[in-house]
Order: structure tokens, then sequence, then C-alpha cells
């Protein structure tokens, strides 16, 4: 019997780590094989068609072709469900697919399902986070607590530089 070494947290992925592996439903659907060896923005996001959330996706959308030109795919996360994503893709066109979480692994596994608090209250939620991975897999930037404006453009110059 093989024992495997313990995992560690996922709130301390690093770059320069493998990214984890990831099979949430995409819409619209992809292979995630035609992913394969291309550079990739993930980026999570708490909840569809709230303020901050839509701000992001719709800078993200403005942008996409300057991430193609940079070979980048860019796919925003969140536990929404795959009908809520299509509503809020159509709603604001945006032309990039977008995984549903709702079991939350990806969430755990990026390490992006914390404890948040608004008035005093504690409750589970998505940190705004973004990864910017490499055609090998490899992590090359992670943003936490991403504060929304500028954080796409800043998002793209890292992604130039892969």
């Amino acid at each position: 019997m093989t024992v495997m070494p313990a995992k560690k947290p996922n709130a301390e992925l690093k770059a320069g780590d493998k990214a984890p592996l990831w099979n949430a439903p995409v819409t619209p659907a992809i292979d995630p094989e035609s992913l394969r060896g291309k550079n990739m923005v993930l980026y999570f996001y708490p909840k569809d068609d709230t303020p901050g959330c839509t701000v992001e996706a719709k800078d993200f959308r403005d942008h996409i072709k300057e991430f193609e030109k940079a070979g980048t795919v860019v796919i925003g996360v969140s536990k929404d469900s795959v009908k809520s994503h299509d509503k809020f893709k159509e709603k604001y066109c945006l032309p990039f697919p977008l995984a549903s979480d709702e079991s939350g692994k990806m969430c755990e596994d990026y390490g992006v399902w914390v404890e948040k608090s608004m008035y005093g209250k504690s409750y589970m939620g998505i940190e705004r986070a973004t990864f910017l991975i490499d055609n090998t897999g490899t992590i090359r930037r992670i943003w936490r607590k991403v504060k929304v404006d500028g954080h796409v453009k800043e998002v793209l110059e890292a992604a130039k530089g892969l």
C-alpha cells in the first residue's frame, strides 16, 4: 500500500505551483483537452449579475481581443448554475466561458472559499481572486482579494509577459 504525503492547504497555492485540475460544467461547453497547451486566466467571482462582478466581467469582455492576442483564454468561475451563467453571459454579451462550480470543489482546490464578514456577521463565500496559468499548467501569478478597478489591465500585462 502506498501512502501519499499530506496535501498542503490549497489556500497556500503560490506562483510556481501546478494549477489544480478541474472538471466543472462550462458555458458554453468546452472540451478540457482544448485548453491543453494554452495560457489561461481563471478568475473567481462571488455571484452573477451583482455590481462588482458585473464590472469585472465587462472589463474582461472589453479586453478579450487583447487576451486572445496574448494567447490567453479567460474563464470566469463562480458557484452559480449554468442557467444563471447563460443569463449573465447573454445580458452582458460575455464572449468567454463561465465555469459553474456548484459543488464548490474548484473553489476549495484554489483556496478561494473563505470566511467573510459583513455587518458583523460571518459567512462562507468566494474570495475574488485571479490565477494566471501558463501553457504548462503552472501558476505564474495570483491576485487575491481583488479590487475590480484596474485589475483586468494588470492581468493583461502579466499575460502578455508569458
